[in-house]
């Protein structure tokens, strides 16, 4: 077969002569090597750009210059090889064909460009790239050699054409996949890629020169060249391959360069982004709270020093009400703390929607929110806070059940009530405070004797918190209870009193809440059970070795496990058996947490401590719970007998609860009595213990042995030998009941 001059399948001629004497010049050689390698190295640089790039048109861009870096690189080594080549003949190159070799590189490199210019390349397509390089460098190679015109005929060796097509593919194939596998961040791999792809070339093209026999007609004579400038042609083609590589080189590193600093510059900008998102949130963090989405404390401040000074700067007012929702305990207690976020939510929205635009609407945390407004009277302000109410009590859906909420308000406003933000705050709180105190579902606006008052009891506070500390001031009064059966005193109930340096003697009304607000009542109530079993230890060794004493017992006091242990230490430290000891609860206290209670109580009763219920009938008065409860006695509470014998029903509820007690195997005393005609109606009734002013006053220990003389030697009413009550104490509050409280009953304070 003969294409051009070439002879493939062709037999040798049995004439002619075989030119033995062809050698490659090995200079030229290297030059052609190193010119393969520049181009190999600047051609997977490219192939890199092309799948880095992130815009089509650049794709294309650096797939034409990565098609032209490696035609030119693979032609001009081919190139620059042919010249190489010495033989004895005078040989010179078609134009054209030399051209169609070109143009053959450039569309066997375009091919594979457009295969591996993706970002992340198949296998399939490094093989199909392979195959498109290797015929594409074959079929360079062999139309460049039909481009060789001289006297001598080209033969090929079929086997060492076909095996030189077959290296360019493998060779192709390899060097590919070498970068395909690289490590991360590894440019060794792609150096070794460029020399395998150079050598593949070389070795592609001495193959076919391996498979060339050049043979002259016998009667051809050797014409040697008469001029030989193939070093300088090989320079020039050389020098400009290498310009071409180097510029390619160059342009892939400065877009690299240029990509790496734009992704810098992106990481910059998307930190920065990152960190303004971040000072956003941690701004809406600071003054928003999370769950409502209102204003917190911080971003209510920051805003109502804002506004409080454009107030003030124009003489405008302002006002600030605290929210309290009222009995929300109860729901994070029944139904758990998510339903309890759930209500937040909900009332927040509430209050949000019966407000102005320009309101402020916070929430401080738990179920305390806070409003400031501006405003031109105070009506304005009573009209919103009503609003708010009114908005409140809409019926709301929460976990299956429809509930309607209410809440207690207070306002203070400027500048009447005060200059500051701090002293705004605080005034509206006191309010607050008031309509909580008032029966809740209410609000009140701020009044100086709130101010008064608040101030008295936090000075009351610290003052109890030293009487305590030093055992200074407190004292503890008794009160005779009258056994109708024995005719004599049979109980003595441990009333406690403060004697207050400026305010006199106190009764427990003045400072029991505040003892329970701040965390003192069991401190107080173990010093009471301490100092009334020494009190009654002494009365035993001057003969009274059978009077029992009753110790009051608040609800807090009886949440403690330790109770019972202080029980016994006190009876103890006393020398006197548990029998001469009566602990009284009242029925709210029982209702806390009545398993644990009734636990605690039976662990006190198995001591032989005995139990009573005060103030029976005021509370819950559950039978149920009552023939629970391990009690020897039942207390009617004075609220009964005060109007006996006027008041019928007042009678018959009095005969019920005494027929109850007794048919409960439970004795009964009755306090509050006070006149003759109450004595004789409870005797008639059989009621067990009588209590009240009608026998004695409660009176210090100094004046006790007396007034238990007295009652213990009456054989008629005891009204005869008993006292009536002295005038008033001193009141540090007016207007509040008097000191005739008997025991630790008084609600804690807000």
């Amino acid at each position: 077969m003969e294409w051009q001059g070439l002879h493939v399948l062709a037999e040798l001629p049995a004439t002619g002569q075989l030119l033995l004497d062809c050698r490659h010049n090995p200079y030229l050689v290297a030059l052609a090597y190193l010119v393969a390698c520049a181009g190999s190295f600047a051609t997977f640089d490219i192939i890199e750009r092309v799948g880095n790039a992130e815009h089509s048109a650049a794709q294309r861009q650096w797939r034409l210059l990565g098609t032209f870096c490696l035609a030119c690189s693979v032609w001009g080594m081919h190139f620059i090889g042919m010249l190489a080549f010495q033989a004895p003949l005078e040989v010179h190159y078609d134009l054209a064909l030399t051209t169609v070799s070109l143009l053959l590189m450039l569309l066997a490199a375009w091919s594979a460009m457009n295969l591996l210019g993706t970002p992340q390349p198949r296998l399939h397509q490094h093989v199909l790239a392979a195959i498109a390089i290797g015929l594409g460098i074959g079929a360079m190679h062999y139309t460049g050699m039909a481009a060789m015109r001289s006297n001598a005929s080209q033969f090929y060796r079929a086997d060492l054409l076909a095996s030189s097509v077959v290296v360019a593919f493998g060779v192709s194939l390899l060097a590919l996949l070498l970068t395909r596998y690289r490590p991360a961040q590894s440019n060794w791999p792609r150096y070794v890629a460029s020399l395998v792809m150079a050598t593949g070339i070389i070795a592609t093209h001495f193959t076919g020169m391996w498979a060339l026999t050049l043979v002259l007609p016998v009667d051809a004579p050797l014409q040697l060249p008469i001029t030989d400038n193939s070093l300088h042609l090989s320079l020039a083609i050389a020098f400009v391959a290498l310009l071409i590589s180097a510029s390619c080189i160059s342009a892939a590193l400065s877009d690299k360069k240029l990509q790496s600093k734009e992704l810098d510059l992106r990481r910059v900008n998307m930190l920065l982004s990152q960190l303004d998102q971040a000072r956003v949130s941690l701004q809406q963090a600071a003054h928003y709270d999370a769950l409502t989405n209102l204003v917190n404390r911080r971003g209510f401040n920051q805003l109502f020093a804002e506004r409080l000074a454009e107030q003030a700067a124009s003489g405008g007012m302002l006002a600030v009400m605290f929210l309290d929702i009222d009995h929300f305990k109860r729901i994070n207690d029944s139904l758990g703390h998510d339903a309890g976020d759930q209500l937040l939510q909900v009332i927040a929205a509430q209050i949000k929607s019966a407000t102005r635009s320009h309101d402020v609407v916070a929430r401080f945390g738990g179920d305390e929110f806070c409003i400031l407004i501006g405003l031109h009277n105070r009506d304005e302000a009573r009209h919103l806070a009503q609003r708010i109410m009114h908005k409140v009590k809409e019926p709301i859906d929460l976990s299956g059940r429809r509930m309607v909420m209410t809440t207690s308000i207070g306002i203070s406003v400027f500048p009447d009530d005060g200059e500051s933000c701090d002293e705004l705050l605080k005034h509206a709180d006191l309010a607050l405070y008031q309509s909580k105190g008032c029966g809740r579902n209410n609000l009140n606006f701020f009044s100086s004797n709130l101010k008064t008052r608040a101030t008295l009891e936090l000075q009351l506070e610290e003052e109890l918190r030293v009487a305590l500390l030093e055992e200074r001031g407190l004292r503890i009064h008794y009160q005779p209870i009258f056994d109708l059966a024995s005719g004599q005193v049979a109980k003595l109930e441990a009333l406690i009193r403060w004697q207050h340096p400026q305010h006199g003697l106190l009764s427990p009304d003045r400072f029991i809440g505040i003892a329970e607000a701040n965390g003192l009542i069991g401190e107080l109530d173990l010093w009471v059970l301490r100092r009334a079993c020494q009190d009654l230890a002494q009365l035993s060794r001057h003969g009274f070795d059978q009077l029992k004493v009753t110790v009051n017992c608040s609800a807090l006091t009886l949440g403690r496990e330790e109770l019972v242990s202080e029980v016994e230490d006190a009876l103890f430290s006393a020398g006197l058996p548990a029998w001469r000891l009566e602990m009284e609860v009242t029925e709210n206290a029982l209702m806390g947490n009545i398993h644990n209670t009734i636990a605690l109580l039976k662990r006190i009763r198995a001591k032989g401590v005995s139990l009573s219920i005060d103030d029976f009938g005021t509370g819950y008065s559950s039978l149920a719970y009552l023939k629970r409860l391990p009690l020897d006695t039942l207390k009617i509470d004075r609220s009964f007998i005060q109007d006996i014998p006027h008041s019928e029903q007042d009678m018959d509820i009095v005969q019920a609860i005494i027929i109850m007690a007794h048919t409960l195997h439970l004795k009964v005393v009755t306090e509050g009595v006070e006149t003759v005609e109450q004595y004789q109606f409870l005797r008639q009734q059989g009621c067990d213990f009588l209590q009240g002013y009608l026998f004695s006053r409660p009176v210090p220990m100094g004046e006790l042995h007396a007034v238990l003389g007295s009652l213990n030697q009456c054989s008629d009413l005891p009204m005869a030998c008993g006292e009536t009550a002295r005038p008033g104490l001193r009141d540090p509050f007016p207007g509040n009941p008097g000191c005739r409280a008997s025991a630790s009953a008084a609600p804690p304070g807000r």
